[in-house]
């Protein structure tokens, strides 16, 4: 018998809709305040490093509780952490937009990524446990889309209300989303949990955030100065210390760790996430800089900006959902091979992005060549990372690669301090090194894939 237990009968189909709306919120509060920025940073008359933890405020949290979250979903019921992390997420985003102060926006940033940690994890895992063989792989595939769709066209929609109703109006989008996704959940989501599990690793969760927050704090004081001061040593170090002290903790506690390490003795699951955290990363760097650099160099409104990502949303909702099923036919390593290797292409083309180049000559080339890259990759990492851990791991796996996709956009945020405090023509070419760095790390992924993934296989059932 199965150890997940079910509660009610449910729809898949309406389960598949209210895991998308859930997921969505994550998805685009990652990418939403590329275009927004500019206009925050000013309304609070911020610096580049401030400006850096309006993004990792939301991040820290999120990748470093991901793992709890997952574990809590085993433990408690998946569809009450959805539920409980959705709402959190609601009343964080109200709390945002009507933020008075820096202090308190970034409080509520850090709130909302709680709130995304409870219910990124669980919504695939739900998914995971409505469907089953290719419709397993169908239905992750468009998951991963909506989520990517989201994320790239929430740049658009933030653009447009940063323009005709200022920058706090790109928290209310997320009220309608949590609303559906609650009402979608408590109706139509079965129940499901692991009988026995017992991953609810408070110390592991705090050990690792704390350490995760002494790396970023660290590398961010080290790209805004341009040295390393005595202050973003020590912080770096005592970050060091406390990762090191959450690995000696996930060791002594074996297989109840909310990461097992044993885990990592599989070459695939370890490629995966090595995989992860660098295209992931690379990606995450490139999609919070272009929009930046258009609008606070470019000549380009918010609302022009997001329109010029609009190449990302179109390709990963017509393709991706196809690439899951593909998959499941011919294997993962191809398509995460390629893929990678395409996004590294893409931002290399970001060199051509230039204070006199057109959109088409310049930002449609790179946007364009990176969205086929990522459309290629997503769905099938999605699902490989699904397939490569026994059943019981599975909502542990989906939230420690989903922390990791997290940490690899919270370190690179963390090291973008000298480009982001540039202005004019030096803003450009720190924006044309670091999109160089962003490629040489993307086609590093295509190369993990190759070389680590040889034996990982796609669930059929």
């Amino acid at each position: 018998m199965s150890p997940r237990t079910r509660t009610r009968k449910a729809s898949p189909n309406w389960t598949l809709v209210a895991c998308v709306l859930a997921s969505s919120l994550s998805f685009v509060e990652g990418s939403v305040l590329s275009v927004a920025l500019p206009a925050i940073r000013a309304s609070y008359g911020a610096g580049a490093a401030e400006v850096q933890w309006v993004v990792n405020a939301y991040l820290l949290p999120l990748s470093a509780l991901l793992l709890l979250g997952g574990a809590l979903g085993d433990h408690y019921g998946r569809r009450r952490l959805l539920v409980i992390g959705t709402s959190i997420f609601a009343v964080t985003s109200l709390l945002c937009a009507l933020a008075a102060t820096l202090p308190i926006l970034l409080a509520a940033r850090a709130a909302q990524g709680v709130g995304a940690a409870l219910l990124l994890p669980n919504s695939l895992a739900l998914l995971n446990a409505a469907f089953e063989g290719e419709k397993r792989g169908r239905a992750v595939g468009i998951w991963a889309a909506a989520g990517a769709a989201a994320a790239a066209v929430a740049p658009l929609i933030g653009g447009w209300l940063v323009d005709h109703a200022g920058w706090p109006s790109i928290f209310y989008i997320n009220l309608p989303l949590a609303l559906g996704a609650i009402l979608l959940a408590l109706r139509f989501v079965e129940e499901s949990r692991e009988k026995g599990a017992g991953r609810t690793d408070y110390a592991g969760a705090l050990l690792i955030t704390a350490g995760l927050g002494g790396l970023t704090y660290a590398l961010t004081l080290w790209s805004a100065n341009g040295r390393w001061s005595t202050a973003a040593i020590s912080t770096g170090l005592a970050g060091l210390a406390l990762v090191a002290g959450f690995l000696l903790v996930e060791k002594r506690r074996g297989q109840q760790a909310m990461m097992p390490l044993g885990l990592f003795g599989d070459r695939c699951f370890t490629g995966l996430n090595l995989m992860t955290f660098l295209l992931y990363g690379a990606f995450a760097a490139a999609m919070l800089l272009i929009p930046y650099v258009l609008i606070t160099s470019g000549g380009y409104s918010p609302v022009q900006a997001g329109m010029a990502m609009l190449p990302l949303p179109i390709l990963m909702t017509t393709i991706s959902p196809t690439m899951g099923s593909l998959a499941a036919r011919i294997g993962p390593r191809l398509p995460l091979t390629v893929g990678p290797i395409v996004v590294g292409a893409g931002m290399l083309l970001g060199r051509l992005v230039s204070p006199d180049a057109s959109y088409w000559t310049g930002v449609f080339p790179t946007i364009l060549v990176s969205a086929i890259g990522m459309t290629i990759a997503v769905a099938p990492l999605t699902s490989s990372v699904l397939s490569s851990v026994e059943e019981q791991h599975v909502a542990m796996a989906s939230g420690f690669n989903s922390a990791v996709a997290r940490l690899g956009g919270l370190i690179a945020t963390a090291m973008l301090g000298s480009v982001l405090g540039r202005e004019d023509a030096g803003l450009f070419d720190g924006f044309h090194s670091a999109m160089t760095i962003a490629a040489v790390v993307a086609a590093l992924a295509g190369i993990v894939a190759l070389t680590m993934l040889g034996g990982v296989r796609m669930r059929k059932a």
